[in-house]
């Protein structure tokens, strides 16, 4: 497993932006595959996209193409997740998790952030 920390969260006007960060313990993190996760209130965990080791390859959940882009450095350990032109829908704590498999659950997880999107 590997310890997350995730950053770069708050309150934002809809249709602004926001670039959360995911970093990594472990210098290891070129490793792993990464993911963004988020969970509204009164809500259940959601996919919202993942990378792949070296960012070959990424997975973006249907309803967040074209808005949301991941990308990782690995020189910095550090997972990013671009989000323009929120919508207060958006409001939810943004997890990054990550897993050395390609497939299968995340054993390991960030704390969460905040990120809140006003109308």
């Amino acid at each position: 497993q590997v310890q997350l920390d995730e950053s770069g969260g708050g309150l934002v006007q809809a249709g602004g932006s926001l670039r959360l960060s995911c970093v990594a313990s472990r210098r290891s993190f070129s490793m792993y595959n990464m993911a963004w996760f988020r969970q509204a209130p009164g809500k259940g965990r959601e996919f919202v996209v993942r990378i792949s080791r070296l960012g070959i390859t990424t997975d973006y959940a249907d309803s967040l193409k074209g808005r949301f882009t991941i990308s990782r450095d690995d020189a910095k350990n550090t997972a990013y997740l671009q989000m323009n032109n929120l919508k207060p829908e958006d409001t939810a704590v943004y997890y990054c998790a990550a897993r050395i498999a390609t497939t299968g659950q995340y054993d390991s997880w960030g704390q969460g952030t905040q990120v809140t999107v006003s109308s």
